[in-house]
């Protein structure tokens, strides 16, 4: 029976895990409470390939429980009951403890059913997830387990992993393998931290690979060709979509058009175009904005050639348009001044319009006040002095004058007209 090389060399022990120092490491607290014996419910969260069930494996193991290993995809609350009645009996003499891949995907009465059990200890909950578990999971598990986040894989964490698959291989199948330069550096990096794509690529390159007599010659080319891709994380609804948008905006925010190009680069690269060129749109207002008002038109004019080209020619003007505010001077004083607004509306502050603001449908020949507006265009340099916000609020400063040369432009004049 076929059996995935990632799972034959699965580690046994804390030790082979690779690239979770953090929380694995000598001393670190996930270790401690492994090896201590008393392990609490837990949520595991993190990418794939990251070692989430290999962990959950060395524990049932250390701790002598017997493991039931659920895919919450799949299974039904049917199949928890008959866990449940394997409590207290030979099978279960220690209790159990539930690994629940993808827990997200549990509803919220499944997830409950579990309350009873994992709070009087006789199953010990250990949960998986790639998303966000303060998102998808329930404020009941929740408050009842430890989260502990694995990270993504470095490019030298799978390395080591990658060597020592390719001498498994060379053992088993009696052959010396020739890695071309920067073949195994080329899967582990493109692997996107996912050991088992790393793993899975080695073993194609071996079944795919032509000997020579007892030699076996790994190309760079071979391992372009089953790596492709595969290093790209970006599921249009999962957590990894949002955080590589969150990237492109900070990056541009921060004056970095380096990091925004790789960031776009990633976006484009797995067809979310339409979610780059809405989050551009959106830098173009909320960071650049009033530093130079400009880029807001040439933003919507980039993204509309992109959204008529199409891939591949879009790059070219979403890429234009990344640069450009990468190194155009920021200013969020306009939203902010906006923000500030609304809070104040929020809580109830305004009241009626100032009586010379109001249209002029109310000094109708029935009415016998007089509105009182001034026009500014009447008076010198089109400006007089006249309230505008209600009588609650005179005072109120929402928009602060940003410290750009555009803004502050904008003040001099101002302030020596006002003057």
């Amino acid at each position: 029976m076929y059996q995935p090389l990632a799972d034959l060399l699965r580690p046994t022990t804390l030790d082979e895990v690779y690239g979770q120092e953090h929380i694995l490491g000598k001393g670190a607290i996930l270790r401690r409470l492994i090896e201590s014996g008393k392990v609490p419910n837990m949520i595991f969260y993190g990418p794939s390939g990251t070692g989430k069930t290999t962990v959950a494996n060395i524990i049932a193991k250390q701790t002598n429980r017997a493991l039931y290993t659920l895919n919450a995809t799949t299974a039904s609350t049917a199949d928890i009951k008959n866990i449940v009645a394997q409590l207290d009996t030979f099978m279960a003499p220690n209790g159990v403890l539930l690994y629940l891949d993808e827990i997200q995907s549990f509803n919220k009465k499944q997830q409950q059913s579990l309350l009873e059990y994992i709070e009087n200890g006789k199953i010990t909950l250990i949960a998986s997830t790639t998303e966000n578990p303060y998102f998808y999971v329930f404020n009941a598990i929740l408050s009842r387990s430890t989260v502990f986040e694995f990270k993504q894989l470095s490019p030298e964490a799978v390395l080591q992993a990658v060597k020592r698959a390719v001498g498994y291989l060379e053992e088993r199948n009696g052959l010396k393998a020739e890695p071309q330069e920067g073949a195994l550096e080329y899967i582990s990096g493109a692997c996107g931290g996912d050991l088992r794509k790393a793993l899975n690529a080695v073993e194609v390159l071996f079944s795919a690979g032509v000997p020579q007599g007892d030699r076996l010659v790994l190309t760079l080319e071979d391992a372009k060709t089953v790596t492709q891709k595969s290093a790209m994380r970006a599921d249009r609804d999962g957590d990894n979509h949002y955080d590589l948008l969150s990237a492109l905006q900070k990056s541009i925010r921060g004056s970095d058009p380096d990091a925004a190009c790789h960031y776009l680069a990633r976006l484009l690269e797995v067809g979310q175009m339409q979610s780059a060129c809405r989050r551009l749109m959106v830098i173009a207002a909320e960071d650049v904005g009033l530093a130079y008002p400009l880029i807001i038109p040439i933003v919507n004019a980039c993204v509309d050639m992109a959204l008529k080209l199409g891939m591949p020619e879009a790059r070219i003007p979403l890429g234009d348009a990344a640069v450009l505010m990468a190194t155009s001077p920021k200013s969020n004083t306009g939203h902010v001044a906006l923000d500030a607004a609304l809070a104040d509306i929020r809580k109830g502050k305004g009241g009626d319009f100032p009586r010379h603001l109001q249209n002029v449908h109310a000094d109708s020949y029935t009415m016998e006040r007089e509105q009182g507006y001034k026009y500014p265009h009447d008076y010198p340099n089109r400006w007089v002095a006249q309230q505008y916000l209600p009588d609650a609020l005179v005072g109120t400063q929402y928009y602060h004058y940003g410290d750009n040369k555009m803004e502050q432009a904008a003040k001099a004049y101002w302030d020596a007209i006002k003057k």
